[in-house]
C-alpha cells in the first residue's frame, strides 16, 4: 500500500529521530559504530527534500534551501560533527513536514466542501426511462424532467409546458412560464407538471472533476508574496553558495584562523544563512488561511486572490440572491370582500401550485387556521395564472390581466401604485372578475446584508448594488441597506462596464454574483466571488467561490485576509532578523554548529507554527448597533 506524501514526510520524521537518538546514545556509551546510527538518521530523514533539490537545479536550472541543508549536513559529517548534521536533517525534516501537513489539510478540507453526489439525469429510451449520469447525455437525448426536479442539461423543451425558476441564470426571482420549442438551462428548476426535453449541448465536465480542478488551482496558485520569496530564493542561494568559500578562504589565509575552525565557521554559515524560515513565511500560513476558508465554506482559487482581498477598495454585489433571498415574501395583503371566504379559497388554491409566489402566500398565512377546500379542482392558465370553480363562482389568482373587471377605483389605483413604486410585485385575487384582494410581495434582503454591507463601509470599502432588476425594485431594497450607489436595469455588458470603471478608479475591486449575466463582471474584477449555489459559469470563471451563499462568509474571508497579511509580515521580519542575528553571531564565534541549527531551524518551525494560527475559525459577529439599526432598516423596508 502506497503510503500519502503526509505519512512519508511523518515516517521519514519518525526514522531520522530514532536513529539520531540511537547515535546519541552509541556515543555516549562508547560505541565506536555510533557514526552509522547519525548517517541512516540522515539518509532516512535528508533523502526526500536531497532528491527534489537535485531535480529542481537540474530540471528548472533553480537552487534551492534543500541543496543548502544537504551541503550543510554533509559538511557537518567531515569535520566529525556527526550529530550536528543528524540534529539540522531532522529538525529540516520536521518542519517539511509541517509544511506537508499545511497543504494536505487545505486539499482535504476543499475536497470535503461539496458533497459528492452524482449527478445524474433521466433519459427516455423506448418509451422507459434510466438513470444515467450527466457525462453521459449526448446532444439529442430526450429527457424526462419531473416536478420539482432540476434541469440537468441546456436543451430544448419538447412536450408540455412548466414554470421554470431561473434566478440561477437570469438572477430574477420570477420564473418563466415555458412552452414546447423554449429553451432550457441546466441548473433550473421545473416548478410545473413533468415534461419532456431534448438535449442540445455536451456536458464536459463531472462534478468531480471541478473539485479537482479547482484544488489544484487552490495549491499551484501561489500568493504574491511566495512568489516574490521564490523568485529571490534561487539568488540568494547563489549568493550563499558564493560567500561559503569566501567565509572558509579568507579567515584561514589572513585572519590566523586554522583550517577546522574556518572550515567549521563556513559549516556554520551555511546552516544559518539559509533563508528556510523566510522561503516558509508564506506559503504555509496561505494553505493554512485556504483550509480555514474551506472549512467555513469559502473556496480561494489561488493564495494570490486571498491575498489580494486585504487590500479591496470597492465592491459591487448583484442583487438578486446575493443581497436578497432570492424568492419573494408578502409584505402586503388586503382583502376588499370576505376575508374569510376569499382566503379560505386563495390558500386552496395556492396548495396546489409549486409557483414561488404561491409558496410565499402560504408562509404568509403558514399560522392561520383554515378548512381547506381538499377536493378543489385547480386550472393553470400558462402566462396568467390559476383558476377555479367554486359554489359556481370562478375564482382566479394572478396577473391584473387575468380578469376583465370593471376599472378600479382612483383610490385603489393609487394604493397599487404605491406597491409598484415601492418595487413590488403585485398579484390579483377575483371573484367573477371582481377583485376580491390584492397583494404585494417583495424580495427582501438576506438577514446577514445588513451587517456584512455594514463592515465593508466601516473598512472605507466603497459598495455598489448592479442589477438587471427595475429601479424601483432596486431602491426599494437598497433603502434597507447601507450601500453607496445602485445600478439598475444593467444588461451583462452594463454590469462588465461599471466593474471595469470601478477597477481604474479604485484599484483592487470584488464582483459578488451568481448567475451566467454576472459572469463577465465577475471575470473583469479584481476579485470575482461567486455564490455557491449559483451557475457554473459564474463559478468556472469566479476568484472566490462562496458555497453556502452565506455573505457573513464574504465577510469572514477579508478579516482572514487581513491576518494573513499580518502573519507573513510578522514571519517575513522574524525571519531575516534571525537570520542576521545568526551571521553575525557566527562572525564573532559567538554561537557554535548545535547554535546554529537549533536558531536556524527552530526560527523555521516557529514561522511555520504561526502560520498554522490561520486554521483558527474567525467568528464574524454583528456590533450591537449595527443589530439596532438593520432591524430598523428591515423594518422600515417592509
Amino acid at each position: 500500500m502506497k503510503l500519502s506524501k503526509e505519512k512519508q514526510a511523518l515516517l521519514a520524521t519518525t526514522l531520522c529521530f530514532l536513529f539520531m537518538v540511537a547515535g546519541l546514545i552509541m556515543e555516549k556509551i562508547g560505541l565506536t559504530i555510533y557514526p552509522t546510527a547519525f548517517i541512516l538518521a540522515i539518509l532516512f530523514g535528508g533523502f526526500k527534500q536531497t532528491k527534489e533539490g537535485i531535480i529542481d537545479t537540474f530540471e528548472n536550472k533553480h537552487l534551492n534551501v534543500d541543496l543548502l541543508m544537504a551541503l550543510a549536513a554533509i559538511g557537518a559529517c567531515i569535520i566529525g560533527n556527526w550529530f550536528e548534521g543528524a540534529m539540522l536533517t531532522f529538525i529540516f525534516c520536521l518542519s517539511g513536514a509541517l509544511e506537508e501537513y499545511a497543504t494536505n489539510k487545505s486539499k482535504k478540507e476543499i475536497s470535503n466542501l461539496i458533497n459528492l453526489q452524482p449527478e445524474t439525469a433521466l433519459r427516455l429510451h423506448n418509451n422507459q426511462t434510466e438513470e444515467v449520469p450527466v457525462s453521459e447525455l449526448q446532444i439529442g437525448d430526450q429527457l424526462l424532467v419531473p416536478k420539482g426536479a432540476g434541469v440537468p442539461i441546456d436543451g430544448i423543451l419538447l412536450n408540455g409546458n412548466s414554470s421554470i425558476d431561473e434566478a440561477a441564470v437570469s438572477g430574477e426571482s420570477i420564473p418563466v412560464d415555458k412552452k414546447d420549442g423554449d429553451e432550457l438551462f441546466g441548473g433550473t428548476i421545473n416548478l410545473g407538471e413533468a415534461f419532456t426535453m431534448t438535449v442540445t449541448k455536451d456536458s464536459e465536465d463531472t462534478l468531480f472533476a471541478k473539485i479537482i480542478r479547482l484544488v489544484n488551482e487552490a495549491q499551484n496558485t501561489p500568493s504574491q508574496t511566495a512568489s516574490f520569496i521564490s523568485r529571490i530564493e534561487n539568488i540568494y542561494v547563489k549568493a550563499v553558495l558564493i560567500i561559503i568559500p569566501l567565509m572558509i578562504f579568507i579567515p584561514y589565509l589572513f585572519l590566523g584562523w586554522s583550517w577546522d575552525e574556518s572550515f567549521y565557521r563556513g559549516m556554520v554559515l551555511l546552516v544559518v544563512a539559509s533563508p528556510c524560515a523566510l522561503v516558509a513565511s508564506a506559503t504555509p500560513a496561505t494553505l493554512a488561511a485556504i483550509s480555514n476558508g474551506a472549512r467555513n465554506g469559502v473556496l480561494f482559487k489561488g493564495g494570490v486572490y486571498l491575498e489580494n482581498l486585504a487590500e479591496l477598495r470597492a465592491i459591487a454585489f448583484d442583487k438578486t440572491g446575493t443581497l436578497t433571498e432570492g424568492a419573494p415574501t408578502v409584505t402586503n395583503a388586503v382583502f376588499l370582500s370576505d376575508n374569510k371566504e376569499g382566503l379560505d379559497i386563495l390558500l386552496s388554491m395556492e396548495q396546489k401550485s409549486t409557483h414561488p409566489l404561491a409558496q410565499a402566500i402560504l408562509a404568509y398565512y403558514k399560522d392561520e387556521s383554515i378548512p381547506l377546500f381538499e377536493d378543489l379542482t385547480v386550472r393553470n392558465v400558462i402566462g396568467f395564472g390559476m383558476e377555479a370553480d367554486v359554489s359556481g363562482s370562478v375564482w382566479r389568482i394572478g396577473k391584473q390581466t387575468f380578469s376583465e373587471t370593471t376599472p378600479f377605483s382612483e383610490e385603489l389605483l393609487q394604493e397599487i401604485e404605491a406597491l409598484h413604486n415601492e418595487g413590488k410585485t403585485v398579484i390579483y385575487l377575483f371573484k367573477d372578475d371582481q377583485l376580491a384582494a390584492y397583494f404585494g410581495l417583495l424580495d427582501l434582503p438576506k438577514s446577514e446584508a445588513y451587517q456584512v454591507l455594514a463592515y465593508f463601509t466601516e473598512n472605507d470599502i466603497h459598495t455598489t448594488m448592479i442589477t438587471g432588476d427595475h429601479l424601483k425594485t432596486a431602491e426599494a431594497v437598497g433603502k434597507a441597506l447601507p450601500i453607496n450607489e445602485i445600478h439598475a436595469n444593467c444588461l451583462p455588458e452594463d454590469k462588465t462596464r461599471l466593474i471595469k470603471e470601478q477597477k481604474e478608479k479604485y484599484g483592487v475591486n470584488g464582483m459578488v454574483g451568481d448567475g451566467i449575466n454576472d459572469a463577465p463582471a465577475l471575470a473583469n474584477a479584481a476579485i470575482g466571488v461567486a455564490m455557491g449555489e449559483g451557475t457554473d459559469v459564474a463559478m468556472d470563471v469566479a476568484d472566490v467561490v462562496l458555497m453556502k451563499n452565506d455573505l457573513e462568509k464574504l465577510q469572514m474571508s477579508h478579516i482572514l485576509s487581513k491576518k494573513l497579511k499580518r502573519i507573513v509580515t510578522q514571519n517575513i521580519v522574524f525571519s531575516a532578523a534571525v537570520i542576521l542575528l545568526l551571521i553575525l553571531s557566527n562572525l564573532f564565534q559567538v554561537i557554535n554548529l548545535p547554535l546554529g541549527v537549533i536558531g536556524h531551524e527552530g526560527s523555521t518551525i516557529l514561522v511555520i507554527l504561526n502560520g498554522l494560527r490561520l486554521l483558527k475559525t474567525i467568528p464574524v459577529h454583528p456590533t450591537d448597533e449595527q443589530k439596532g439599526i438593520k432591524h430598523q432598516k428591515l423594518a422600515e423596508s417592509h
